[in-house]
């Protein structure tokens, strides 16, 4: 199974939150599987973890923009308020 996990933080929570829930169509278009699972940092809330499955991790790298954010996805995150660059963790299951 592939996942990817991004870690970021953002300036608003409240505003983060919807915005990265209308993606949601966009990332199963690409193969992206399931609901995405979002974490709040227990020491900072302003630090979101986002883990999402997917088909596989090239459908992933291509997605975001491997190896460098695409222009879109990096516009949806100025957009939603990231206040820093995220952290992006390509993962397969063992």
């Amino acid at each position: 199974m592939a996942h990817v996990l991004i870690r970021h933080k953002v300036g608003s929570y409240p505003k983060w939150r919807p915005l990265f829930n209308d993606g949601d169509a966009a990332r199963k278009e690409a193969g992206a599987i399931g609901e995405p699972q979002v974490f709040r940092s227990g020491d900072d809330p302003w630090e979101v973890l986002v883990l999402i499955e997917w088909d596989e991790l090239e459908s992933a790298r291509q997605f975001i923009g491997f190896p460098e954010l695409s222009n879109q996805f990096r516009a949806a995150l100025e957009q939603a308020g990231v206040t820093d660059e995220p952290t992006v963790f390509y993962l397969s299951q063992v």
